[in-house]
């Protein structure tokens, strides 16, 4: 009896220890394979249908973990990447969306309207760094029939938006109706020298700046001072009126008694005929 309950207190052991050794391994494997592979990230995926050319919305995409071992530049970690792109082809739901299937939303609101590129180059010049929303004039020079000149080809124009190389200015995308877009490229192509300047604020604001500086800076200080004095002459003239008004009041009472007492004091003449 002694001797089974020694054997049997041997394979225990033995199988506690074959049990730890394997378990070991297993650990030391899984280690092997999650170095391998790293750690697991997320990425963006389609949450439901996405139709192609349609703008995407935050209801439209979702995450998912992959392994950083299969982590390409192609797949999409951060949600600013997607903020006013479309897919170029249809999407469905568990699809994993890639920045080649991306595409800029265009930034036109009237239909009309077309994005011209200006990119920075030898006949085209930026007087100052633009930002999107900017408003441009366009300056061209040319020489035709042999006779040279400088125009301002394009007054107002919208800035779209703006292209940098590592943050560095580099152009632009121009917002014009369609039919001035041929005669934009044209001028692009052809002009000698175009020059984008930035625009001045809108004519209302520029009037009431224009009102405003049209005064010199001591001007502006006298007339200031003026209004105030001004202002504080009428608080000190009030109460003088108000007396005067009092008393105007008063002297009419004193006439309009004065008088009821007369009219009291003359005779009747019915009484004179009766003592006649």
């Amino acid at each position: 009896m002694l001797e089974s309950k020694r054997k049997a207190i041997i394979f225990f052991v033995i199988s506690l220890l074959l049990a730890l050794t394997s378990g070991f391994l297993v650990l030391k494997k899984v280690q092997a394979l999650n170095n391998n592979l790293g750690t697991m990230v997320q990425i963006f995926v389609a949450n439901d249908d996405i139709p192609s050319r349609a703008l995407i919305r935050p209801e439209d995409i979702k995450m998912e973990e992959i392994p950083q071992k299969y982590l390409r530049d192609y797949h999409i970690t951060n949600a600013e990447e997607l903020m006013n792109k479309v897919s170029i082809v249809p999407l469905s739901t568990g699809d994993i969306i890639t920045k080649n299937m991306l595409k800029q939303a265009s930034s036109v609101v009237e239909e009309n309207n077309r994005l011209i590129t200006l990119m920075q180059a030898d006949r085209i010049f930026f007087d100052e760094p633009l930002e999107a929303m900017d408003r441009v004039d366009i300056i061209v020079s040319h020489r035709f029939n042999s006779k040279e000149e400088t125009i301002v080809f394009m007054k107002d124009v919208k800035v779209a938006r703006v292209a940098k190389e590592k943050n560095k200015f580099k152009g632009v995308q121009l917002e014009v109706p369609l039919e001035a877009a041929p005669e934009l490229i044209h001028m692009q192509n052809y002009a000698d020298s175009v020059r984008i300047v930035k625009a001045n604020v809108g004519k209302l604001e520029s009037m009431q700046l224009e009102d405003t500086d049209q005064k010199a800076p001591g001007e502006k200080i006298i007339e200031e001072k003026a209004d105030i004095e001004n202002q504080e002459m009428d608080a000190n003239q009030q109460p003088a009126k108000s007396k005067t008004k009092d008393a105007e009041k008063s002297t009419k009472e004193e006439v309009t008694k004065e008088e009821k007492t007369k009219e009291k004091q003359k005779p009747d003449p019915k009484q004179k005929k009766q003592g006649n």
